[in-house]
């Protein structure tokens, strides 16, 4: 382990980089945890094969906890290295040596805890713009919980640090627990697109259909949940499909709310919703435009359950 100020650093594996063919960009969009079986679809497909010699190195981005997911990337195939940078302050993600480090990498993770400190200490940084030089050479980028919702166009950044709630922002979508920012990540797969994590077992629904609401400004705007344990793999061909034992909801907004005010319920009719369950795939190039099941909010209430 290196401790330098706020930036600690945990390396497993070999140091030496590795220099594969890379067969991405690959995004992976976990919703609660690294699934083994997600990151090893993640590393095949940038490896551009199930069973080769073809190894990654892994840089693990956090601003929070220790090494505990090296181990996790060091037990899936095809892993050459796994290093952990833990960074909490700004200085830390614009040092030159950790930029090297992450622009050298095959697969970037961000790994969970809370994303306002991704906005805080990452967005418009030097690491920042290595991740980027990742995902455009071919490698692949991902996230779990928190690295999940920062990987959208626009980010549920949590920046009050109190999550929103579903049934309190439902109640008043102006709720200052509903913070939206833009400007980190612009993944072509993901444009106009707010991604939302354990989605059916802590109930997000309904949040985030507030923050689809109220970023609408006449341009169609889609939210994806994931739901614990279920992972989305994004390929070049910007399908992705769903791994794991739960399921991935695609929501569309293509229109303002009926009732959008401070202090009011919401209220949303014919809000487009698509399930996708393991096996199944999204096309984010070409995004569906039927067999949508249609659900109201009225006052603030679901007219169905919605998952």
């Amino acid at each position: 382990m290196i401790l330098v100020a706020a930036l600690a650093v945990f390396l497993a594996g070999n140091r030496a980089d590795v220099h594969p063919r890379l067969h991405g960009p690959v995004l992976n969009l976990a919703g609660s945890s690294a699934e083994p079986t997600g990151l090893q679809a993640m590393i095949d497909s940038v490896r551009g094969c199930t069973d080769c010699p073809a190894r990654v190195d892994v840089v693990v981005i956090r601003a929070s906890g220790d090494q505990e997911l090296n181990p996790v990337f060091m037990a899936v195939k095809g892993v050459d290295s796994a290093e952990t940078f833990v960074i909490t302050d700004r200085d830390s993600a614009n040092r030159h040596d950790v930029e090297r480090s992450v622009r050298n990498a095959e697969i970037v993770w961000f790994a969970g805890g809370d994303q306002c400190n991704y906005i805080r200490w990452i967005k418009g940084t030097r690491v920042e713009r290595a991740v980027e030089r990742v995902f455009k050479r071919g490698g692949g980028v991902g996230g779990n919980s928190a690295g999940l919702a920062i990987q959208g166009d626009i980010a549920y950044d949590a920046c009050p640090d109190v999550s929103a709630n579903s049934k309190d922002v439902l109640a008043n979508p102006f709720s200052r627990d509903v913070s939206l920012s833009t400007g980190f990540f612009r993944w072509p797969a993901l444009r106009g697109v707010i991604t939302d994590t354990h989605f059916h077992q802590r109930d997000r629904f309904g949040r985030t259909v507030v923050f689809l609401a109220r970023w609408f400004s006449g341009r169609p705007i889609y939210g994806i949940g994931v739901d614990e344990e279920t992972s989305v793999i994004v390929t070049p061909d910007q399908k992705g499909k769903v791994i794991g034992a739960g399921a991935a909801y695609l929501l569309l907004v293509d229109h303002a709310a009926g009732v959008l005010e401070h202090g009011k319920p919401l209220t949303y009719r014919n809000l487009k919703v698509w399930k996708f369950t393991a096996g199944e795939t999204i096309d984010f190039g070409h995004r569906p435009t039927s067999g949508y099941r249609i659900l109201d909010v009225l006052d603030g209430k679901f007219s169905a359950d919605p998952y």
